[in-house]
C-alpha cells in the first residue's frame, strides 16, 4: 500500500418536493427564518436559503457527487437551481422515463441502475416519500453503514439536523457512528 489517502467518495441522491421544497410551507423554517418563495418557472417553490448555502457547500467537497432523483427530472437543473440559487445545474438527473419498473418505484430502480453505474464508497438518500416505500427502504437498510436514508416531514422539508447528519456520514472518521437520521422531534 502506498503513503497516498485516498479520498473517500460518497454519493447523494436529493429529490426536490417534500425535500428541498416542502408541501404548504409557512411561518418560519427550521432554519430560523422565513421560507422563501421563488418562481421556478412552472410553479412557486418554498425554500430555505440557509439550506441551499449547506447543499451547495456540501456539493463541492472532494469526493462528492450529487444526483438528482426527483420528478422534476430536467427541471430540476434547468429552472429550479436558477430560482434558488442551487449550484446543481451540472449534476446528473436520474429519470422514470423508462416505464417498466416491473411493479418497483421508478425511484428505486434508477438508483439501483445508478449505483451499479457509478459506485461510492458512501451513499446517501434524501426522499421524503422513503419511508413509505417498503422495497426501497428495504433496498437501502440492505446497505447497512454504508447508506444514509432520510426520509423528512414533506411539510418541511430537509432540516440543519438532517444535513449535520449527511455532513457526520461524509466524514470518513465519523462515518461508522452514523446510520440513519431519526426524525426531529420537534
Amino acid at each position: 500500500m502506498s503513503g497516498e489517502m485516498r479520498t473517500s467518495s460518497a454519493t447523494l441522491y436529493l429529490d426536490v418536493d417534500g425535500v428541498i421544497n416542502p408541501y404548504g410551507a409557512c411561518g418560519r423554517t427550521g432554519w430560523g427564518g422565513d421560507w422563501v418563495l421563488a418562481d421556478a418557472g412552472v410553479l412557486d417553490v418554498a425554500f430555505a436559503p440557509e439550506l441551499v448555502s449547506r447543499l451547495n457547500a456540501l456539493a463541492v467537497r472532494p469526493g462528492m457527487r450529487c444526483v438528482w432523483l426527483t420528478t422534476w427530472e430536467r427541471m430540476a437543473p434547468e429552472l429550479l437551481c436558477p430560482a434558488i440559487m442551487l449550484d446543481g445545474g451540472a449534476w446528473p438527473v436520474l429519470s422514470g422515463a423508462r416505464r417498466d419498473h416491473g411493479g418497483n418505484w421508478w425511484k428505486l430502480d434508477a438508483i439501483r441502475r445508478d449505483v451499479a453505474r457509478n459506485p461510492a464508497d458512501r451513499l446517501i438518500w434524501l426522499d421524503d416519500q422513503l419511508d413509505h416505500e417498503p422495497q426501497a427502504l428495504a433496498w437501502a437498510e440492505g446497505w447497512g453503514r454504508r447508506m444514509l436514508h432520510i426520509s423528512p416531514d414533506p411539510r418541511r422539508g430537509l432540516t440543519p439536523r438532517h444535513l449535520d447528519a449527511v455532513e457526520a456520514f461524509f466524514d470518513p472518521e465519523s462515518a461508522a457512528e452514523v446510520f440513519c437520521a431519526a426524525p426531529d422531534a420537534t
